[in-house]
């Protein structure tokens, strides 16, 4: 018994760890309590405990150091009955201070030591990996005892589960070093752990380990995928990805997950480009896409604009028989809206209601405006009616719809008549979208004196009134021949500081050169500057057709002079007037 006296660490074996096989051992002695010394004490299974050693004078001494109450008996039995398998609990003295290793599970019985790597064999590349990776973490290495695969690839997937990482990493480690192969779902899972965690750098090495074995599978890379997307970047994610895709092995385990990974992160990005590009990647390896990716990719094309995109891709979807989310189809709406596809837009509305969806405010809005825009005036009205059936109240962007459409059938009465019913209603929004739409039926009507009504009104409920809504009043007077109405609506205009804009000018020269209101008409164009062609060539136009060849000559002149060129109506007309007056 010197070695106990110099106080080593030591290791008691047994091919079964239970008391009864100590006979000397007192019934009310448990083994835990002989073995808390200030000796560092490992037990682990390695061979039959032989007849000659002598385990009661071992027990004796160890306790003497102790000097711990032993337990109850009770206690002990229950301790040592508590597995049935021959199994012993990882116990680890150093110190004299117990370490518990809760994070283990109990199925596995290892023995840890502080890592001496010069000590193990000779590995091959592989395992050196591990090694380095041992060394730079600062991690221990567990001698296994347990040589099923199974059992410790349960002890990882529980380590794992529960996030304890370090635990977990640990034994995968010398799972590794000890020639073993944990099963694919323990290496995901342990992946996944790390990542959860943060710990992106070992789950890369990780990773490598498992792609070089050839066994990684698409969730596998599907985690790193997402994990390296979420902590660096789309870009370094496509990097990865386009890296993995020219290998064969990891191409091979590519499916429509991978895929769905990328375009996810794509998306995020708003990186419409490589999203289109892995989609025909998805479709050049004969992979049918699935109801997320088409949602990703219809959503996002939406998203950046791109409706022509995002209208092929829900088509596909339709042809593939996948049925699209709620989501999906009104980002679809939203696409036919844009692109004028109204007949695919009330094919999804339909869908909609068939498979109980109920379309909201928006998706009908952007079908009537899709509808109007196409002139499908009735059909325009028949969705409403179908929307105020569902209980959901228009709101001003649904009258704009709906007075456009009239507007582009020229049903300009009609329009109207639909915005003084609006205008009646307890829940009128006072709107200068709505008042442009209907001065615009008031300027091809000739409405002077209704379209200045209604200016006065904007100006009295307090709406700031932008200068497209006088551009129509005053085009209203200029089409009425009104062009001194014309002027005061202009003088009002500036007064109340809102800028006009060469629309503005340009109808207040027509309107004046209609009335041979020259002066006015030349102090409107000398009031522009810079000076401005297209005015110049309005007036001239005008005087032309006025047969004031004098004045349209001395204008032709100052408009040279002003290094501003004539465009060919104006050449032509000042030709006309050059042969008259020979």
């Amino acid at each position: 018994m010197d070695v106990l006296g110099n106080s080593p660490s030591f290791c008691v074996t047994s091919d079964v760890f239970n008391p009864r096989r100590f006979r000397s051992i007192p019934r009310n002695r448990n083994l835990v309590e002989c073995l808390l010394s200030n000796v560092n004490f490992t037990v682990h299974k390695t061979s039959p405990v032989t007849d000659d050693l002598d385990t009661e004078s071992i027990v004796q001494q160890s306790s003497s150091w102790c000097g711990i109450r032993p337990l109850p008996r009770r206690k002990l039995d229950a301790w040592s009955g508590r597995r049935k398998n021959p199994l012993a609990i990882f116990v680890s003295f150093q110190s004299g201070l117990v370490c518990e290793e809760n994070e283990l599970d109990n199925s596995l019985r290892v023995a840890e030591t502080e890592p001496n790597l010069q000590d193990l064999p000779n590995l091959d590349n592989h395992r050196t990996g591990a090694k380095l990776l041992i060394q730079e973490l600062n991690l221990k290495v567990h001698f296994l005892e347990e040589k099923d695969e199974d059992t410790l690839a349960r002890s990882i997937l529980s380590l794992s589960r529960s996030n304890k990482v370090r635990s977990a990493l640990e034994l995968y480690l010398s799972v590794e070093l000890s020639g073993l192969q944990p099963s694919l779902h323990a290496c995901n899972s342990l992946l996944s752990c790390l990542l959860r965690n943060g710990y992106l750098k070992s789950a890369m090495k990780i990773f490598e380990k498992v792609k070089e074995k050839g066994m990684a599978s698409s969730h596998t890379y599907s985690l790193i995928l997402k994990a390296v997307a979420s902590a660096l970047g789309c870009d370094s994610a496509l990097n990865l990805f386009w890296e993995l895709e020219r290998e064969e092995t990891a191409k091979k385990s590519f499916d429509p997950i991978v895929y769905n990974t990328m375009i996810s992160a794509c998306g995020r990005a708003n990186n419409w480009v490589q999203m289109e590009k892995l989609w025909g990647k998805l479709k050049e390896h004969h992979y049918n896409g699935t109801k997320v990716t088409y949602s990703i990719l219809v959503c996002t094309f939406v998203r950046c604009g791109q409706s022509e995109l995002a209208l092929d891709a829900f088509q596909e979807m339709i042809q593939h028989k996948i049925k699209p989310g709620e989501d999906t189809m009104r980002a679809a709406i939203g696409a036919c809206s844009k692109e004028g596809k109204w007949t695919v837009a009330l094919d999804v509305l339909r869908h909609m209601l068939e498979s109980g969806l109920r379309p909201n405010l928006i998706d009908y809005n952007a079908l009537i405006n899709c509808l109007g825009k196409a002139g499908e005036v009735d059909l325009a009205f028949k969705v409403y009616e179908l929307m105020n059936s569902s209980s959901v109240e228009a709101d001003v962007y649904t009258w704009k719809a709906l007075l456009n459409a009239l507007y582009k059938r020229a049903r300009y009465a009609d329009a109207l008549q639909l915005f003084e019913s609006i205008r009646r209603g307890n829940k009128f929004d006072r709107n200068h979208h709505l008042y442009n739409s209907v001065l615009m039926s008031c300027q091809k009507l000739r409405l002077w004196d209704q379209a200045l009504q209604l200016l006065w009104e904007m100006e009295e409920s307090g709406i700031v009134i932008p200068t497209v809504s006088y551009n129509h009043v005053i085009g209203s007077c200029e089409a009425a021949r009104k062009p001194k109405i014309a002027l005061q609506v202009y003088k009002h205009m500036v007064h109340v500081k809102c800028e006009p804009d060469i629309f503005t000018y340009l109808s207040l020269i027509r309107a004046c050169a209609w009335e041979s209101l020259w002066y006015e008409a030349e102090g409107i164009l000398n009031s522009v500057t810079p000076p401005n062609a297209s005015l110049y060539n309005t007036l001239i136009q005008g005087m032309c057709l006025r047969q004031q060849s004098m004045m349209a000559r001395k204008l032709y002149k100052r408009m040279q002079d002003c290094g501003l060129k004539p465009d060919g109506k104006t050449r032509a007309f000042m030709l006309q007037q050059l042969s008259k007056d020979k």
